[in-house]
């Protein structure tokens, strides 16, 4: 061991609190614990006190020991900030606890060593590498299987850490000719092991491993047959991982490698079938593959299309067959969602700094992708089930490389399925009935042109399904006639709207009404994909469709609530100022006023509810004055006391950061207010205290991008709807606007820099800021280009008269950017813009050039009408640009 020594006192005081953190019956108990674990991380050699009780204190129980081990690895990062002595120390005691006796202390160890590795770099920690590589060939099979698997899982988290040189030499050079001996071992865990060790390092075209590559194939194929499942599984992802990275390796051989993908996609263990999908789902996902794949079509597809059916465990980790619409939701069955700020100008999918790239999975599912750190000890057996539900599987993979093949094939594909479809659609088994509609979903956006022929037998197919006793083949059919619901909105002919547009929003309203939760959940996401695609088509259907969405607020529980608000919103963004009339108001109001004053303003699903009431009020409009009162004072009282929280935060960053959703959703419900009321709000705008317009301009300079976004949003909504009220601020406002206005902005702050751009032009439109216009033209021309002929003869007449300087030549090239990117939106006004050229001194170099280029275009483009429109000018003005630009 090294240096470092525990101080007894602080050592007591850490197992202390240890053991009275496994009394997990109380709370009160539970959170000081919390909070003393986390002061705890303030000294500098925390992580070696752990280190010690794991490694160095035998005659503590292992489970004390074991807490130790994983509150080490929780706080690994800590060791950056170590002392030479302390580093030293706990990479020893955890390289001592990995030969512990004890299988728990040493599992503890084995996590701890990767956390440890990845943190370090094995550059940094190079003994560890090599204990575990000389480990692989210890006398002792479990020494042997424990390195493995801290090496599997150090390959599978940071390959390119690994793929290093270090002193002198490459470890991988070494390692992975010995994995691949290794791949022939007698013990299936440890061939399991290299398999998935090799696996991990094909996607970063690691050198090291493709000077053996034709070795590693051959090793793939001879284990292809292992008796062992796990071996297969690994087998099966490594070949995905080729086929996705190194392709032109497996084309040889193709058909043998479909084969055995074919047969493992049937295997009789999910994990290897699911893995055995992967692959198809990845060949399907590269065009470039595609000659490959459409010869195996005819083979593929129907493989897909059985891995469909539910399977046995799916069925009982589902039970789907409740009545459960009065069971309260658990807290685990909401999944957090996030929020990006409103956007304007140029709608874009980055919103805000809230893009994030997730998994979604065939359909309706988001797939989290795995957190390394999730421990699953602690799952009860319903949280489980829970989890199973959502989780990746091989009938959602299949019906997402089916949906891909769809894309790619078209017709092709569904030639190929339409037999075994039609089988499974009029199956008398209800399983078989409900992947068949699983898969015709899946199918609807590649295969439209192909299936519509077959529409009008198939949709009232799907609206009587929703009749069955089955809540699965229910919540299905729900989704799958979502999937075709732009063709079941399409205004073609009084005829197709009763026979089938009116009877799916019949049946899809009924479904929002069941009495089963997770069929009122797909009828509600399918009835807001329907509002979308119909528009106002809905219109005349307001009363019932509102009396449905108004019951289900009393009728649901907590996460289809949430759907809820989600479906509201849209039908008003859907169906607009059609919902201004009384009753539709009276109908809709007072549920969501109920909902709203059952909510403290701290609630999360506060947040999805300011949403829905943002769209609902631009739709409401005037008639939503009674009601703006409270909800405009409550919005200010969450904005001001969000800045004051993130003001705290600021000053104190030991406190959690606070959650600026609220600030986000606040800022734009005040928009959807502004659009809806304008000058309407004067007195609630005027009364406020501290200030809104002071309010707004702190969120001008907020440092996250979705609050400056929404800020940007209110200021051109209000610069559009109430510009008076705008006006007395709008020189502090400009400032900040112009400032955020950035040519290349960074991928996250387009959306804030399109809503600043837009905010601008709004309010120089209003204000006759014509250098502001002049530098946002410079900036976004796509933005304002189309505006000019609004503005170009107040601005030519607001600006020829200033005198010559800088700001008034960047103005101008503003200017002739804009008139370049639209020549026909300066026409009306083209004696103004030539008076204001010829009433320049000395235009830069730059902009005398743009002048020149421009005035030459017009001429040539149309020589005869320019000299007819030149004609009229004053005499002054031809004469001037005869001179200075030959026009």
């Amino acid at each position: 061991m090294t240096s470092w020594t525990p101080q007894q006192s602080a050592l007591q005081e850490i197992l202390q609190t240890i053991h009275e953190s496994t009394d997990t019956r109380n709370a009160a108990v539970q959170r000081t614990i919390t909070h003393k674990l986390n002061n705890f991380t303030r000294a500098p050699d925390y992580v070696a006190y752990l280190a010690y009780i794991l490694a160095s204190m035998p005659q503590e129980e292992d489970r004390i020991r074991t807490i130790a081990g994983y509150l080490l690895k929780n706080n690994a990062r800590l060791i950056l900030r170590a002392s030479p002595d302390v580093m030293n120390f706990v990479k020893s005691a955890v390289l001592v606890a990995f030969n512990d006796p004890s299988i728990m202390i040493r599992n503890a160890a084995a996590q701890d060593i990767v956390a440890f590795l990845g943190i370090l770099e094995p550059r940094n920690w190079p003994e560890c590498l090599q204990q575990l590589v000389h480990l692989l060939d210890a006398p002792n099979l479990d020494q042997q299987e424990a390195a493995f698997n801290v090496l599997e899982k150090a390959c599978e988290d940071y390959p390119r850490k690994l793929d290093v040189e270090i002193n002198g030499t490459w470890p991988l050079e070494y390692m992975i000719p010995k994995f691949i001996v290794l791949s022939e071992h007698p013990s299936s865990k440890m061939r399991a092991h290299a398999i998935a060790c090799l696996s991990y390092f094909v996607p970063i075209g690691c050198q090291a491993l493709f000077a053996h590559i034709d070795t590693f194939i051959a090793c793939l194929f001879k284990r292809a047959s292992d008796e062992d499942p796990a071996v297969r599984r690994h087998v099966c992802q490594a070949l995905v991982l080729l086929l996705a990275s190194r392709p032109e390796k497996l084309m040889p051989e193709m058909g043998n490698v479909a084969e055995y993908m074919l047969y493992s996609t049937k295997d009789k263990h999910e994990n290897v079938a699911l893995e055995a999908c992967e692959f198809w789902l990845t060949f399907a996902e590269d065009p470039d593959l595609a000659p490959y794949l459409h010869p195996l079509l005819a083979k593929v597809a129907p493989v897909l299309l059985d891995c469909m059916v539910y399977s046995e465990d799916d069925l009982l980790w589902l039970q789907g067959d409740d009545e459960d619409a009065a069971v309260p939701d658990k807290e685990t069955d909401i999944k957090p969602r996030h929020y990006g700020g409103k956007s304007h100008g140029f709608e874009r999918e980055a919103n805000g700094d809230d893009a994030s790239s997730k998994r979604v999975g065939a359909y309706g599912e988001e797939l989290d992708e795995g957190d390394e750190d999730d421990d699953y000890d602690d799952l009860d057996d319903d949280d489980f089930a829970d989890d199973m539900s959502t989780e990746w599987n091989l009938r959602k993979c299949a019906a997402a490389a089916l949906d891909v093949l769809a894309v790619r094939f078209g017709a092709d594909l569904l030639n190929v399925l339409l037999e075994p479809l039609k089988t499974k659609l009029w199956s008398e088994d209800w399983l078989q009935r409900e992947s068949g509609i699983l898969a015709l979903g899946a199918m609807a956006e590649g295969c439209i042109d192909a299936i519509e022929p077959h529409l009008p037998l198939l949709i009232p197919y799907l609206i009587n399904t929703l009749n069955d006793p089955k809540p699965l083949v229910r919540s299905i059919t729900c989704w799958t006639l979502g999937r075709y619901a732009s063709w079941c909105t399409q205004p073609i002919s009084e005829e197709h709207k009763n026979q089938f547009f009116v009877p799916t929003l019949e049946g899809l309203l009924r479904m929002v009404l069941d009495n089963n939760k997770r069929v009122q959940e797909a009828g509600c996401s399918a009835f807001a994909t329907l509002e979308e695609d119909a528009g106002p088509e809905l219109a005349p259907y307001l009363e019932p469709v509102l009396r449905n969405l108004v019951f289900a607020f009393d009728k649901y529980q907590h996460k289809n609530m949430l759907i809820l608000y989600d479906a509201v919103g849209t039908l008003a963004d859907a169906v607009g100022t059609a919902l201004q009339n009384p009753t539709y108001v009276e109908i809709l109001m007072p549920p969501l006023l109920k909902r709203w004053s059952k909510l403290k303003d701290d609630d999360d699903d506060l947040i999805p509810l300011l949403e829905c009431l943002a769209s609902v009020t631009i739709a409401i409009g005037p008639a939503f004055l009674p009601y703006a009162g409270p909800i405009f004072d409550r919005c200010h009282s969450i904005v001001h006391t969000s800045l004051l929280q993130y003001q705290a935060y600021q000053q104190n960053p030991e406190m959690d950061e606070p959650d600026r959703s609220f600030l986000v959703v606040a800022l734009d419900l005040l928009s959807g207010l502004t659009q809806g009321l304008g000058m309407a709000l004067e007195p609630h705008i005027t009364r406020t205290q501290p200030s809104l317009l002071q309010l707004l301009t702190v969120c001008l300079k907020h440092p996250h991008a979705a609050v400056r976004q929404s800020g940007y949003a209110l200021v051109g909504d209000m610069a559009m709807n109430c510009f008076p009220l705008l006006r007395p601020h709008v020189p502090a406002v400009m400032q900040e606007l112009i400032a955020q206005l950035d040519p290349e902005p960074k991928v996250e702050f387009i959306s804030a820099c399109n809503n600043a751009a837009w905010a601008v032009g709004e309010i120089a439109l209003r204000f006759g800021r014509a250098v502001s216009i002049g530098r946002i033209g410079l900036m976004h021309p796509a933005l304002v280009a189309p505006l000019l002929p609004e503005f170009a003869q107040a601005w030519c007449q607001a600006l020829y008269e200033i005198r010559d300087n800088e700001e008034k030549d960047s103005a101008f090239r503003g200017l002739c950017t804009l008139v370049q990117t639209n020549p026909a939106g300066i026409m009306k006004s083209l004696l103004w813009f030539c008076n204001a050229i010829v009433r320049w001194n000395q235009p830069s170099p730059e902009l005398n050039n743009m002048f020149q280029q421009l005035l030459t275009g017009f001429k040539q483009h149309d020589a005869v009408g320019w000299a007819a429109q030149v004609a009229t000018f004053p005499p002054v003005i031809q004469e001037r640009l005869a001179t200075r630009y030959g026009v």
